[in-house]
């Protein structure tokens, strides 16, 4: 009983890592986009090549069937990229 129990919650964990992040990624490249259109670019440029960094490795990793650090680095390439809007609204307020 115990070593069904244990096979069914590795099947379903391993499949909550065995599907690509489709929906992490839309968000990263949303949030992206929405950076580029607020200008961090230029205001907050480290910031937003730190999230178009992440989501290139996350798309790498996606064509590897890696989709766990997929995942991960696609909600990381999403944070960065907020907190470049963010840097460029607060930088775009100032000036």
């Amino acid at each position: 009983m115990l070593r069904v129990l244990l096979t069914v919650t590795a099947l379903a964990l391993a499949g909550c890592v065995t599907s690509p992040p489709v929906q992490e990624m839309s968000d990263a490249r949303q949030a992206i986009k929405a950076a580029e259109v607020a200008n961090a670019a230029r205001l907050a440029p480290e910031v937003l090549q730190d999230a178009r960094r992440f989501l290139a490795d996350a798309e790498k990793q996606i064509q590897q069937q890696a989709y766990g650090p997929a995942r991960f680095n696609a909600v990381r390439a999403k944070n960065r990229a907020t907190i470049a809007l963010r840097s460029s609204k607060g930088n775009d307020e100032h000036n």
